[in-house]
């Protein structure tokens, strides 16, 4: 059941629809954001971090942990204040605007992270967490625009496209960088066995590091679409009144929302099973790394072969949606994530199921051994259950929150998502450092996606 609304200034959802353009425009949002996650939190960046930055692979997931719980926890406690704002302004593009900005701040600084310097790593990571606020609030205000876009029986179609059309953009991305820029540092070849472009020198991981400012720039001109042609709500009340309302309207809806549990149970089973998905997401590359001692162009590899699932599970999973509902869809989602990282936690460089393989050789080709083979199959099928999960996540809002305050829910949908942000990444973190063992540090996101279906079932959708 939705909450109910309380009056509020914002302006009502029109009841006519934009063109085709303006919809598409929207999508590239997603594919101009994707590759900061494809490139910097996953497959490139994050794992050189861990593997030349820090001392080690451990001390390197255990700081990534901590960099990425910090971020969270601001992102949760402002995100409801923001969209409350912004649903009483009626504007969201400025919002997306300054916060990208942020965002390609961050992502261009992290070009300095050279190899083996310790003095580095607290800019790096505080880069790496101004950056990930910035996308971060630049994507709830994103979203807060859907319902304006197409008719409700369109949602779900809109957010699996436009998911699908963000792992496009990753893949692409991963293709520069691994093709043309970040190079074996023993061979001197990128992975198409090309010299590095732009002078891009393989001794000091020039390649990795350009991940962060290619990241930055892709967002620049891919956003643009958005800006041009997706229709945004004009200003309604100066910016202190909207500060006000939005706040006002916020706090109502924080004292009715305990009223209705159907859609506290959703609210809190996103914030669970959001905080697992981001974890393992932002640690995959980092534990690959130090599990089967992959480089970049290994991991990079890897990310564009679960790119590739992802951006069919992403596709199918929005027609699932209109069809079954994004409740079903999210459970099917989170039984195939539990189902994948038990079976990751069964898996080393010697053994799968307990059984023994052989292991990994020296100039043995890519993905050769029995446990590559095996964690990429696994990879595959997170990347094919990853993307419906978050599409269907934000439709399953949208048809369960008034449209007059889509925007504060989208802020507590954030809050949700990362409230509890800092515990996955804090956990993983605590317990690696604890254990110095990376596969139990990854075992903690078994939890979080058993309790995240257990209250999903507690969600009634009418």
């Amino acid at each position: 059941m939705a909450v109910a609304a309380a009056p509020s200034s914002v302006a009502a959802i029109p009841t006519t629809y934009p063109p085709r353009r303006a919809v598409v425009s929207w999508m590239f949002f997603d594919w101009a954001a994707q590759p900061y996650f494809s490139l910097i939190t996953t497959f490139v960046f994050a794992p050189y971090f861990a593997t030349r930055v820090a001392a080690d692979p451990a001390t390197g997931q255990s700081l990534w942990g901590f960099a990425t719980a910090c971020a969270g926890l601001i992102i949760a406690f402002m995100s409801p204040v923001l969209g409350a704002i912004a649903d009483a302004s009626g504007r969201r593009k400025p919002w997306i605007a300054g916060f990208g900005t942020i965002f390609v701040i961050g992502a261009c600084i992290m070009w300095i992270g050279k190899p083996g310097d310790p003095a580095l790593i607290l800019p790096l990571l505080i880069a790496y967490g101004f950056a990930t606020i910035g996308v971060e609030f630049a994507t709830v205000f994103n979203n807060a625009m859907m319902p304006t876009l197409v008719p409700p029986e369109k949602l779900g179609r809109l957010s699996g496209s436009g998911w699908a059309l963000g792992y496009v953009g990753g893949i692409l991305s991963l293709v520069v960088v691994l093709g043309f820029m970040a190079a074996n540092p023993s061979s001197g070849k990128t992975l198409f066995g090309l010299t590095p472009i732009l002078g891009l020198d393989p001794a000091s991981f020039e390649g990795d590091r350009i991940s962060g400012p290619l990241s930055g720039l892709w967002f620049i001109v891919f956003v643009l679409p958005m800006f041009l042609f997706t229709p945004d709500f004009p200003a309604k009340v100066s910016v202190g009144n909207a500060v006000r309302a939005g706040l006002t309207d916020l706090g109502h809806t924080l004292r009715e929302l305990p009223k209705h549990k159907s859609i506290m149970a959703f609210l809190i089973a996103n914030m669970i099973y959001t905080d697992g998905l981001v974890s393992l997401f932002a640690f995959g590359g980092i534990y690959a790394a130090g599990t089967f001692g992959w480089n970049t162009i290994q991991i990079g590899t890897f990310g564009i072969i679960l790119a590739i699932a992802g951006t069919f599970g992403a596709f199918i999973g929005g027609k699932l949606d209109d069809a079954f509902g994004p409740k079903r869809v999210i459970a099917g989602a989170l039984l195939l994530l539990l189902l994948a990282i038990v079976s990751i936690l069964l898996i080393d460089k010697e053994t799968i199921l307990f059984m023994k393989v052989t292991p990994p050789q020296p100039n043995g080709g890519l993905f050769a051994a029995p446990a590559e083979k095996a964690y990429l199959l696994l990879g595959c099928l997170i990347g094919m259950a990853g993307g419906p999960l978050q599409a269907a996540s934000r439709t399953l809002l949208i048809r369960l929150a008034p449209q007059d305050r889509i925007g504060q829910f989208f802020g507590l949908f954030a809050l949700t998502g990362k409230v509890t942000s800092f515990m996955g990444p804090l956990l993983i973190g605590v317990v690696t450092a604890v254990t110095a063992s990376q596969k139990a540090g990854m075992a903690v996101l078994v939890v979080f996606f058993v309790a995240g279906l257990g209250l999903l079932a507690r969600v009634r959708q009418e």
